[in-house]
């Protein structure tokens, strides 16, 4: 080996890399229907940023953040939930009551966000105000001021998951809503066949898995060394800036801010792939950073995959169709049964299948042209959603097992 050449140094990034995909296939094996949401999770946290998982209640978003972080050995792990009342000291470390009593006024810090390498906050957007300005210093310079003042505290914090029931409201919120470059949207499940899979592993025992792992040595030095080191093409620099001009165009504008952080994720998406250089297929991340609301996030994938994959696009024009025939179905809500049971056998049934036979043809495209089949899977998977519910709620038929 010659060290010299850093050809060790390549070699262990490669190594982790690999084991962060086997991470993210055996934490995807664990969510139904979270492939997506767990990749991207963890392309955030190797660009060094922070992610925001929207969704209601009981939808596994605790549960996921802490399996991921899980993953990553010997690192400090903290979360929190928030709450309007949520004193600084709670967050960032409270006083030191034996130090006090000698006239010494200290914090206690170990435990807290100012020693974490991951961080968990759920309800983020109900910080205090009183917690929100060191909120937007931890979030966005991974400082801590101390309450005893003096110099602010450096945090070692990589990248924080957090989580809320709703989008923000109000300037204190929407300015930590800034701060989080990746947000992500997640849902109850869908697929009939992916909840019964999820009833039947209530009651199963739990049986050994394999849990492939990452030491926090080697997710610091890809963060730092080996996600910086990604070649970013001119190609690339001018489809962003077609993007950019895209999202003008239809009224959306984004910081230039969140675009340079932004291409530390497409760096990160690249070399968990095993790639030196950014392509096109990355360029998909931006799709999580350039909308405010979820109505916003529609238009930015249909403008990303105008310019990246026009397979996708094509099954973004099926999605609508299937929007159409949900729209359908829930009209027909309160008619007699055999009306219903008559229209899913003469039309809906007859539409959803010649629409998921046009996406089974977008896919096989997509794998001949080596592009990414990753929004016709999702649009493919919810066709077959859509097929599994109608079949069995309206005619009582059985789905199949799912995952």
């Amino acid at each position: 080996m010659d060290e010299a050449s850093g050809t060790f140094a390549a070699d262990g990034a490669a190594g982790t890399a690999q084991r962060l995909r086997a991470v993210i296939k055996e934490v995807s094996g664990r969510f139904f229907e979270r492939d997506e949401v767990v990749r991207t999770l963890v392309v955030t946290l190797l660009a060094g940023q922070h992610s925001l998982l929207l969704g209601p209640p009981g939808s596994a978003k605790s549960e996921l953040a802490r399996e991921l972080a899980g993953r990553i050995e010997d690192s400090r792990y903290w979360e929190i939930l928030l709450s309007k009342f949520t004193p600084p000291t709670k967050i960032f470390g409270p006083v030191d009551v034996g130090a006090l009593a000698l006239g010494e006024y200290r914090q206690v810090f170990d435990g807290r966000a100012t020693t974490a390498d991951v961080g968990f906050v759920d309800e983020i957007f109900k910080c205090s105000t009183a917690a929100l300005n060191e909120m937007l210093a931890y979030l966005n310079e991974r400082l801590y001021h101390p309450e005893s003042g003096g110099a602010p505290i450096p945090c070692p914090l990589i990248g924080a998951i957090t989580a809320s029931n709703e989008l923000p409201s109000g300037e204190d919120s929407a300015a930590i809503y800034d701060r989080l470059l990746v947000r992500l949207e997640v849902d109850y499940l869908t697929d009939p066949a992916n909840f019964a899979a999820l009833i039947r592993s209530a009651t199963a025992a739990s049986a050994p898995t394999v849990r492939t792992t990452v030491t926090l040595k080697e997710l610091k030095a890809a963060v730092a060394t080996a996600v910086p080191a990604v070649l970013v093409p001119e190609v690339i620099v001018d489809t962003i800036g077609a993007l950019r001009a895209a999202l003008r165009r239809e009224g959306l504008i984004a910081s230039d801010r969140r675009w340079r952080q932004s291409v530390r994720l497409m760096q990160a998406s690249a070399w968990l792939d095993g790639r030196t250089e950014v392509g096109e297929h990355d360029v998909a991340v931006l799709i999580h950073v350039l909308w405010d609301s979820p109505t916003e996030r529609r238009l930015v994938e249909r403008q990303v995959l105008d310019l990246i994959d026009p397979e996708g696009k094509e099954a973004l024009d099926l999605e609508e169709a299937l929007d159409d025939l949900e729209a359908q179905w829930a009209a027909k809500d309160g008619q007699a049964a055999e009306d219903v049971s008559n229209w899913v056998i003469t039309e809906a049934r007859r539409k959803l299948n010649r629409t998921g036979k046009d996406l089974e043809k977008l896919r096989e495209a997509a794998v001949a042209a080596g592009r990414s089949t990753t929004v016709v899977d999702r649009v493919l998977g919810r066709q077959q959603s859509l097929l599994h519910r109608i079949v069995s709620e309206v005619l009582g038929v059985s789905v199949g097992t799912g995952k």
